[in-house]
């Protein structure tokens, strides 16, 4: 069932947008390079309102872009608001946390994953309202997975079966992600500081198109869906949230 914003928990959506993100190639921040026409971070902006999911929204953006990024934003009933971010991700939802007080559940959504559809959010926040006090959205992974040590040697290979690549948004319940943040370690995701606290987990189905654009080759993969989904004979025709597989 969809969610309705401002009934129940408060949903403050944070979106970390102040990496440059090197390895696109680009001589700007990451989330300010242009997919489709407009700025990533205002289709992930976008995408999170509507969603028809959260209650407001806060991005975290480099303290020089504060000013200017406001107008990139989208204009709606569900309020955006600007804070400088940091050095590092961590500083910087650590910044948009502080900028939400009131929040009760909080999403953090990478701008990268532009084209990630509203439905994907929607599923995020249900689970979150049903109960779940961390959700991620996963897919099956569908190459095989080799470790390797320092030599380039396979150490060994993880049971396909059991892995999953996993998106944003990630959802949590407010008071548990900062009481992760509190903490002060690190990890490559949200999720996996709330791990180190022995909260569980769970996944909801991810989407295809929520992948991260992070390469100039995904950035041509991006601007060819947004062009896709434009199109008034394509649009709704992109159905990509692997019916029938299910993330444990």
């Amino acid at each position: 069932m969809k969610t309705t914003p401002g009934d129940g928990p408060r949903v403050v959506a944070l979106v970390p947008a102040a990496g440059m993100g090197v390895r696109l190639g680009e001589n700007k921040p990451k989330a300010f390079v242009h997919v489709g026409g407009s700025p990533m971070l205002t289709l992930a902006v976008q995408g999170l309102i509507d969603s028809g999911s959260v209650d407001d929204v806060v991005v975290m953006v480099p303290a020089e872009l504060v000013a200017e990024t406001q107008a990139l934003l989208p204009v709606s009933t569900v309020p955006v608001h600007v804070v400088a971010g940091g050095a590092e991700r961590t500083d910087s939802v650590r910044a948009g946390l502080a900028a939400a007080p009131d929040a009760t559940l909080v999403l953090v959504h990478d701008a990268a994953r532009a084209l990630t559809p509203p439905a994907l959010i929607a599923r995020v926040v249900d689970a979150l309202r049903a109960g779940a006090r961390a959700v991620v959205p996963a897919l099956p992974v569908a190459d095989t997975i080799k470790s390797v040590d320092d030599t380039g040697a396979v150490t060994g290979t993880p049971d396909r079966s059991e892995l999953r690549a996993i998106q944003t948004p990630q959802g949590f319940d407010a008071e548990l992600l900062r009481a992760a943040y509190a903490v002060g370690t690190q990890a490559t995701d949200d999720a996996g500081l709330v791990e180190m606290l022995g909260t569980t987990v769970h996944t909801v189905l991810g989407d295809a198109l929520a992948f991260k654009i992070t390469s100039p080759l995904d950035l041509v993969l991006a601007n060819t869906l947004a062009a896709r989904r434009d199109t008034p004979d394509t649009a709704g025709g992109l159905d990509t949230t692997r019916a029938g597989m299910t993330a444990s």
